[in-house]
């Protein structure tokens, strides 16, 4: 069915205006991407241009998506905002809480018993304020909303960083804090910078064991983890047009992984077929009908070096299928050189579980392609060498592929399926011997790798491979096996090579389902109560943080200095953590437990200037809180990488971080930072890093005088009486500096409904 089909009417039909506006206001051709920005402007219609990676801009998205683990903060952030409705389309998704142990049906229902108080909690609250509410079993967060709510042409935040997801269907989909959810479901503008346009030319065309997933993986290669950070990607040629809808939203997926404030694909006959299988052909009609409006201008893509910042070009038929990892999604190896680098590097070349699925690539293509390779286990007499589990990402998609007989393949061979969740993807997978912490390698088709992701040991050495070679790898056994070239010995004793998967972009007989998943709200939630018990330790109201006392902040106790890669994994771990996402002081438990000390290069493990005793961060953070004292983190590059939690934000402010000082932001979390009323600020010489001691106490001056692209300075006061200046940058600008001195963000939402009343 098409929700909100007259939403997307209504957009489409201004959308030409804007364009036209628009076009005249740049005073050029236009990418998609400006199409889609400056069509959502809060304003209207675009009066000025705007500078890409320097102008903050407001818009007006169209919908909202949240998922378990961050609705939870999200919605009671909104329940204190006064508002009585959602004043966007707004849904949540039950799909981080499931854990992946046994089988799927075992696994749902240990998770429906064991949370049954937060999905009651999110049930009843979306009930009350007008959000469309998806049941645990319904599916993976971005795969519903593909199947579901992404449109041509739309702009939607979700409280994930992979709701980029929906760039797959031609949308400008952006991964946000729970806090910028919130303001947008207000009825408020969202606020990003101008972003800058990186162009990805496709030329070729898929063939053979090359799919979708390896072009995000080449170009995670060439950009890295922060390439991409405030960009957005946007692909065109005829490589992008002859793949498959759900293709491009792999690709889009994982443009997360380089830090890419979203990517996106022009409207084509792809996706124009994706709306009608998935029953939204009124949308495709729609669509279709300012198709020229849905890409980029043909000026744009026969001359992308004018119009883009920067632009990268992939052959696809050149393209091989790739590896890549351990420990970092943008390590990227052609499978031709595996083999090499495995034995150059110490790798474990023994595969003990090959795991597909996942929101990154769990569509009925990906999951037919793998099964025409499971199929050859039976028929060429191969067998497994290594665990394998498949996880469907919707539960459409599980029925059609059970009605197909895929379920029947995968489970003649050994295979397990969990349930339609996120499951081993974002840590939630109970895998026997994890705790050991021994050394082995899984291959999987999810999109991050970071240590301890998947199952909680450092010593996992995981590689993000498609689910083609995912499952080539997992009938192997073996890190060094080139499924392209390299034979495997059948029960004969026979040598035999894979035939190259085959598949379906949508299901021949279309899709089918029993019961989705989905729970309409009421129409009038007045009435409904929202009950959190105050003993819980799951849920927890919120109370709001203390303003900006007006003063310099002096005497600032170091608390760590984060040494290498320090992504939001490491500030707030997800795993058993998860059960924690709405109860704030209690998962502030987690804060920085995984970033590493600079000064003694060991996790969780920091000196205590009030005693001078080490212990774990949590701990002696709220040890400076009980003694009134304000604290600082430091860290290095790309701080808080990866996923959209504002949960990483959030515990530091809880327990009393007032700044957080570090060579170059992750996008969303700097965002996050600055709408709970955090400091968050940068080295204006990365060198200075190296001056910052152990027991220094720290003062920020400036904050009296605080203004837009004004530094400001760090005192560091040394524990041998010395002390040193240096300036530091930040990016607010003036409405972000309010946040600041109201205590964050929602402090403002509250105050300014309270004075409409």
């Amino acid at each position: 069915m098409a929700f909100d089909i007259e939403m997307i009417k209504k957009v489409y039909a201004h959308f030409g205006s804007r364009i036209e506006s628009a076009r005249k206001a740049v005073g050029k051709p236009l990418t998609l991407t400006e199409k889609i920005l400056y069509a959502h402007l809060w304003q209207g219609d675009a009066t000025i241009a705007y500078d890409r990676g320097k102008s903050y801009v407001d818009f007006s998205p169209d919908r909202v998506a949240m998922q378990d683990a961050t609705a939870q903060m999200a919605l009671l952030q909104f329940m204190q905002s006064g508002r009585t409705k959602v004043a966007v389309p707004s849904t949540v998704h039950c799909d981080h809480l499931i854990e992946a142990k046994i089988n799927s049906k075992t696994d749902l229902d240990r998770a429906v018993h064991e949370s049954s108080e937060v999905y009651d909690f999110l049930a009843s609250v979306s009930n009350k304020y007008g959000i469309g509410f998806w049941k645990p079993g319904a599916g993976i967060i971005h795969q519903v909303v593909l199947e579901n709510y992404a449109f041509p042409g739309g702009m939607m935040i979700g409280t994930d960083s992979h709701t980029v997801n929906a760039g797959g269907l031609g949308m400008i989909a952006i991964g946000v804090g729970g806090a910028d959810a919130c303001d947008v479901m207000a009825g408020l503008a969202w606020e990003l910078k101008m972003p800058k346009l990186i162009g990805v030319k496709l030329t070729g065309k898929l063939n053979g064991w090359t799919a979708p997933k390896d072009v995000i993986l080449k170009v995670a290669g060439i950009l890295t983890v922060k390439g991409g950070t405030g960009a957005v990607v946007e692909y065109f040629g005829e490589g992008a047009t002859s793949m498959s809808c759900t293709g491009k939203g792999t690709i889009c997926n994982m443009g997360a992984e380089i830090g890419a404030t979203t990517s996106t694909f022009g409207y084509d006959d792809s996706m124009s077929r994706y709306l009608k299988a998935t029953g939204r052909e009124e949308i495709a009609l729609a669509a279709d009908a300012i198709a020229a409006h849905l890409t980029g201008d043909p000026e744009v893509y026969a001359n992308p070096e004018l119009y883009f910042d920067s632009v990268i070009e992939i052959n696809l038929d050149e393209l091989e299928p790739h590896l890549n990892g351990p420990f970092t999604p943008d390590l990227a190896t052609p499978i031709s050189q595996m083999k090499a680098a495995a034995l150059a590097n110490g790798w474990p070349t023994k595969i003990e579980v090959g795991l597909i699925g996942s929101c990154t690539n769990s569509s009925y293509e990906d999951i037919s392609r793998a099964v025409s390779l499971a199929r050859q286990v039976t028929e060429k007499g191969l067998k497994l060498h290594s665990e394998f589990t498949i996880t469907p990402g919707s539960e459409q998609v599980r029925f059609t592929i059970e009605r197909d007989g895929f379920l029947g393949v995968f489970d003649k061979i050994g295979a397990t399926v969990f349930a339609n969740a996120c499951g081993p993807c974002i840590g939630m997978w109970a895998r026997v011997g994890a705790e050991k912490a021994e050394k082995n390698t899984i291959v999987h088709s999810f999109n991050r790798n970071f240590a301890k992701r998947a199952d909680g040991n450092p010593n996992t050495f995981a590689f993000v491979g498609s689910p083609e070679i995912v499952t080539a790898m997992a009938i192997a056994g073996d890190l060094s096996f080139n499924p392209l070239k390299d034979t495997l010995t059948n029960d004969k004793g026979e040598q035999v090579m894979l035939e190259a998967p085959t598949g379906f972009e949508l299901p021949p007989r279309g899709f089918d389902v029993d019961d989705a998943g989905f729970q309409a709200p009421a129409e009038d939630g007045s009435n409904i109560q929202v009950l959190v018990s105050p003993d819980s330790k799951r849920l927890q109201l919120l109370d709001p943080f203390s303003a900006w006392e007006g003063t310099d902040l002096k005497g600032l106790k170091l608390l760590i200095k984060a040494k290498g890669k320090c992504t939001t994994d490491h500030i707030s771990m997800a795993g058993p953590w998860l059960k924690f996402r709405g109860h704030l002081d209690n998962i502030s438990n987690n804060m920085l437990i995984g970033a590493m000390n600079f000064f003694n290069e060991k996790t969780d493990l920091v000196k205590n200037q009030l005693t001078g005793q080490y212990g774990s961060v949590p701990n002696t953070q709220r040890a400076y809180k009980a003694a009134g004292i304000g604290t600082i983190v430091v860290g290095d590059e790309n701080y808080g990488e990866g996923s959209s939690r504002e949960h990483a934000a959030m515990e530091p402010r809880h327990l009393g971080v007032r700044a957080v000082l570090v060579k170059s932001f992750a996008r969303i979390h700097e965002t996050n930072l600055k709408k709970q009323g955090m400091l968050g600020l940068t080295f204006a010489s990365k060198e200075d890093y190296n001056k910052i001691l152990e027991d220094d106490s720290i003062d920020i001056e400036g904050l009296l005088t605080f203004a837009p692209n004004q530094p400001l300075q760090l005192v560091l006061n040394h524990a041998d009486g010395t002390s040193e200046t240096i300036e530091v940058n930040h990016t607010y600008n003036e409405q972000q500096i309010e946040w600041f001195k109201a205590g964050g963000a929602l402090n403002i939402i509250r105050r300014e409904f309270a004075e409409s009343l």
